[in-house]
């Protein structure tokens, strides 16, 4: 039982990193679109980037808490259920 749920729990905690890294990258992106739209005066880049940024920011910080909230799980699972 031990192994499946330290699996589990891995695989979990992957999917997160990745869903994490792959938002922070689209909201970078998103902000290069941005300034990009600012330096040739083309307001549709500038907003859409803009908005681009901030929905991936805000999905950027629900995988994060999302990640630190499986995290604290896991640990509290295994301080109480510790095996000596």
């Amino acid at each position: 039982m031990m192994a499946v749920t330290g699996l589990s729990t891995a695989a979990l905690a992957d999917k997160h990193q990745k869903n994490k890294n792959f938002d922070r990258n689209a909201a970078i992106a998103g902000g290069a679109v941005a300034l990009y739209g600012l330096h040739s005066h083309n307001t549709l880049l500038t907003v859409g980037g803009i908005a681009g940024a901030a929905y991936a920011g805000k999905k950027y910080e629900d995988e994060r808490k999302a990640q630190a909230r499986n995290h604290r799980r896991y640990h509290r699972h295994h301080r109480i259920h510790r095996n000596y």
